[in-house]
């Protein structure tokens, strides 16, 4: 398991397979690079370089006091890509993971990166404000670190049907879920409650139209924790000629119950 030291000293531990292309996967909220699982061999076996960092307070990363915030996490990921000078990269991020890619775009560049896709990401902007009626009230954002203070083990057990989108069918094992919730509670408690909160209140709508790299969105119809009407849709219109696919079965644990769908499109994507 390699590591690599970032501007903070954090210790920062990621998974790197194969050869070729790179492509770096930016795992979900509380979420850590196990969740690629998937997709690291279909690519792998296709000649593409996977790299997948665990954030800070994730995984076998680092457990700091500090540094959750978006900018921070953002540069985490720019510390990785210089470490391993990478070029010509494919960034995917899910979930926060897409407002992380986001955020690295926006802050660092795009001198290293060559495309992007964001799969069911928490974008483009989830606070309520006066410009952003669309978006949620503070308080949903606070009420939900209330929980995890209280029984974070129970938050993530009562949506874990609903993440997967069980009831439209998507069949997945006791098994599968059990290994799911294991790493979501693996994040540290502090992780899980500041990342979630800096997400929440990141305002990705300037730098999601600057984007000048091609860009595919993929979004769950029936995605419970990022809402498609709330996030990949209004994402969609904000890119500029982005390519945007929808799955009408799919919650936001497609990377597991879409895999196959998922893994064709990404690749298409990537060879166009």
């Amino acid at each position: 398991m390699p590591f690599f030291q970032t501007a903070d000293g954090t210790r920062l531990a990621y998974e790197d397979y194969g050869t070729g292309g790179p492509i770096v996967f930016v795992s979900g909220w509380a979420l850590d690079a196990g969740m690629w699982e998937y997709q690291v061999p279909f690519f792998a076996e296709r000649g593409y370089r996977c790299v997948l960092p665990d954030r800070r307070g994730h995984g076998r990363s680092d457990r700091p006091p500090a540094g959750y915030d978006l900018d921070a996490r953002a540069d985490d990921l720019a510390a990785l890509i210089e470490h391993l000078n990478l070029q010509e990269v494919t960034l995917i991020g899910h979930s926060a993971g897409g407002g992380e890619a986001a955020r690295y775009l926006g802050r660092h560049g795009e001198q290293r990166v060559a495309r992007a896709a964001f799969v069911a990401a928490t974008l483009p902007f989830l606070k309520l404000t006066h410009d952003n009626p669309a978006g949620l009230p503070e308080a949903a954002c606070e009420a939900a670190i209330a929980q995890f203070r209280t029984d974070r083990p129970k938050w993530f057990a009562d949506r874990a049907q609903g993440y997967f989108a069980t009831h439209l069918g998507n069949e997945v094992s006791p098994a599968l879920i059990g290994t799911e919730l294991r790493r979501c509670l693996s994040a540290s408690p502090m992780a899980t409650a500041e990342v979630w909160r800096s997400s929440f209140h990141a305002d990705h709508r300037a730098e999601l139209r600057a984007i000048t790299v091609p860009v595919l969105i993929i979004h769950g119809a029936a995605d419970q924790s990022a809402p498609i009407d709330l996030t990949g849709r209004r994402t969609a219109k904000l890119v500029p000629g982005c390519v945007y696919k929808e799955y009408p079965t799919a919650g936001h644990g497609l990377y597991v119950t879409h895999a196959q769908q998922l893994n064709t499109d990404l690749l298409d994507f990537i060879k166009d």
